[in-house]
């Protein structure tokens, strides 16, 4: 080493003895390699000196151990006496998916995209796709920790309820399937050298660290499976796509479509519609409840208006009018109302605790619908994206213990959130697109008892606003689904590049609460309008019903000897299209004022921000501490001190005595606070120019 340049030493970099001894080979092999192309040194550019990059050698050594091993040993997904087809144990969509892909592969190596609701078991189709068709390892890759886990631990041999143990797939577990988990630094290579499916999130295998992806050679994995497939668009799963050219890729996924138009890698080649999981109690029977003005009056733009059922069904395609409801506390009181009585509905079987999720335009707007719950006496908590870890657990618990009836979200609660009480889908935002209204559907479709249909447990609704036109998604849901394979192909290639620009967390620019649409009066139309999924006059959905096995190679259409009679009394067991309106849930004073003071506290911090934001200031920044004369606060907080004491000198009380206050008082102030928010921000304007 004295005869090198000392200036060219790196602990990256090895000389040919150091490789040499490194990779266990000799020289002269070294040199060789170097010659042919096999592995290449870099040159000292001074004297000429062959050097070694450390990373190169790396990935180098460990495809010789890779291809070591798999000489030396018998690929078990190819070896395994898997019970597969046939399978009564599995589900219907679990064999066939299996099916399809196995038929696939034997003559391509395309992507390809498997499409099955949730609720049907796709977590037992990756634990069964490798089997008779997978020559090496396989890579699971989820969207987040959250299915991560759940997948890592349906594929653990080790665990009683292991997949292969209780659906009857495996008989012997000696030697595997063995499972590594990518989930931090107590993981290695060596654990993934030493196993056969390798479970990790997104996150920790393609970060801009890129931890992981370097270190495992091109041919490591034989094929990939991607939970939640409709992310594979995104740059971090087309890497790892590319480094891996030559895995059979497979993605899993309820809906195959994004709202950006993206194109997703791989053909649909196989799809299990949601009606046939109905229908065949692997999820919840799910009827879509709107509530139905017959006239609705507000203020926009300065102009006062009334308009009728008909101008409001013509209006609500419009943006700012199906915003405008959605934000309206007024037409958020009917949905509460009416989710409330379909919560009752379920509840009056006490088997099971059914629970309430509600979707929300802003974390704002979340607060206001909790605080309508609660008035109404349900237990209810806003969860959000801007919560810690800690936060959001402690919610989640208390909904998992059943402490709490409603859980409203703003873009919480998604992929890998199961939770089978969630029955009831109170929609208070209008969806521009529908890729995240089938998400959000599928929140309350997963069943409280497995297989069985009729199970009065196992039925769930959606109760939204006929303002918002939600109701247009459920029927291109349903249409979608009920599409044969060519229709369906087509109307993927067909979907408009349309972003939602509801589909953020709902922290963007504060909002004033005095601008917009402000409805000041609902009146409610006597009946609201039910449209069940199963809808037995649609000659399809029938179809699909009788297509049920009952037992073992019988079908439900084996032993229905008059069609057009099974339908009619299909037809009686569903809910009329028209019942009566819920009835107004009675609110108490005490309740309302309650909650009205959390809402002032809650909406005063919203328009100390909106008060920041207009001065364009930080709101970390320290701009307000010397003009305020409040000592050291950072803007936002300086803000929120100010607006509270505004309110208390709009209101005539002191500091301190916000719990004397008047429902009528507390009205006063929710009504004014975007006045009262601009005097605090107008008084700071002027003595900041001043400064």
């Amino acid at each position: 080493m004295s005869s090198i340049d000392q200036s060219f030493i790196d602990p990256d970099f090895l000389t040919v003895a150091q490789a040499a001894k490194y990779l266990s080979v000799s020289i002269p092999t070294l040199r060789r390699w170097d010659e042919s192309g096999k592995l290449p040194s870099v040159r000292h550019p001074a004297n000429g000196y062959r050097f070694y990059r450390r990373a190169e050698l790396e990935r180098f050594r460990l495809e010789y151990q890779v291809a070591e091993a798999a000489a030396n040993e018998q690929i078990i997904f190819e070896t395994a006496q898997a019970h597969i087809t046939g399978n009564l144990k599995l589900r219907e969509p679990q064999r066939g998916a299996y099916a399809a892909a196995r038929q696939h592969f034997a003559a391509s190596n395309s992507p390809v995209i498997l499409q099955l609701p949730v609720g049907c078991g796709k977590t037992g189709v990756i634990a069964t796709l490798p089997f008779g068709i997978s020559r090496g390892r396989v890579l699971v890759i989820a969207p987040n920790t959250t299915i991560r886990d759940g997948v890592a631990s349906t594929l653990d041999i080790s665990n009683p309820q292991c997949f292969w143990r209780i659906r009857g797939v495996l008989e012997a577990f000696v030697g595997g399937p063995f499972t590594a988990v990518l989930d931090g630094p107590d993981a290695n290579i060596h654990d993934c050298l030493k196993s056969h499916f390798v479970v990790t999130n997104i996150q920790q295998l393609a970060s801009s660290a890129d931890r992981w992806l370097p270190k495992f050679p091109t041919n490591f994995f034989d094929m990939i499976l991607v939970d939640e497939g409709h992310h594979n668009a995104a740059p971090s799963w087309r890497k790892v796509f590319e480094r891996f050219p030559d895995a059979k890729v497979v993605s899993l996924t309820a809906t195959p479509f994004r709202g950006d138009q993206k194109q997703l890698a791989g053909n649909v080649i196989y799809r299990f519609p949601f009606t046939t999981a109905m229908a065949n109690g692997f999820i919840k029977k799910i009827t879509s409840t709107n509530v139905v003005p017959s006239e609705i009056y507000f203020t926009y733009r300065g102009e006062d208006r009334r308009h009728s059922l008909d101008e409001v069904l013509a209006l609500r395609e419009e943006a700012w009018f199906s915003r405008g409801v959605a934000l309206s506390q007024e037409c958020n009181v009917h949905i509460v109302d009416e989710s409330i009585a379909r919560l009752k509905l379920l509840r009056a079987n006490p088997k099971i605790r059914h629970q309430i999720i509600a979707v929300a335009c802003s974390v704002d707007h979340a607060r206001q619908v909790r605080a309508l719950y609660e008035q109404r006496g349900l237990r209810a908590h806003e969860i959000h994206s801007g919560m810690d870890d800690e936060e959001c657990e402690g919610i989640l618990e208390r909904l998992r213990r059943g402490t709490l009836d409603c859980i409203v979200q703003v873009q919480m609660l998604g992929e890998g959130f199961d939770h089978p009480p969630l029955s009831v889908a109170a929609i208070f935002r209008p969806f521009r697109s529908l890729a995240p209204y089938i998400q959000f559907v599928g929140r309350i479709m997963r069943v409280n008892a497995e297989g069985a249909p009729e199970d009065p447990d196992n039925h769930g609704y959606v109760v939204s606003h006929v303002g918002m036109n939600n109701d247009a998604h459920w029927d291109d849901f349903r249409e979608l689904d009920l599409a044969d394979q060519q229709m369906f192909h087509l109307w993927l290639t067909q979907q408009g590049a349309e972003l939602d620009p509801s589909d953020g967390d709902g922290e963007g620019r504060p909002r004033r609460f005095d601008e917009g649409m402000l409805v000041s009066r609902e009146i409610l139309n006597e009946f609201v309008t039910n449209d069940p999924f199963l809808n037995v006059d649609d000659d399809r959905v029938l179809d699909q019903i009788l297509s049920r096995e009952i037992v073992a190679g019988v079908r439900l259409a084996d032993v229905v000897a008059d069609r057009e009679a099974f339908r009619e009394r299909l037809r009686a067991a569903q809910p009329s299209k028209e019942t009566p309106a819920a009835p107004p849930v009675p609110v108490s004073p005490q309740r309302e004022r309650q909650t009205g003071r959390t809402r002032l506290a809650e909406k005063s911090k919203s328009v100390a921000n909106r008060i920041v934001a207009d001065l364009g200031l930080d709101k970390r920044g320290y701009d307000l501490m010397n003009v305020a004369k409040l000592g050291r606060r950072h803007n936002l907080q300086a803000a929120i001190e100010l607006m509270n004491r505004e309110v208390n000198a709009e209101l005539g009380q002191s500091s301190g005595a916000r719990g004397e206050l008047s429902l009528e008082q507390v009205k006063h102030a929710l009504d004014n606070l975007d006045a009262i928010g601009d005097r605090v921000r107008d008084r700071l304007r002027a003595k900041l120019t001043k400064e």
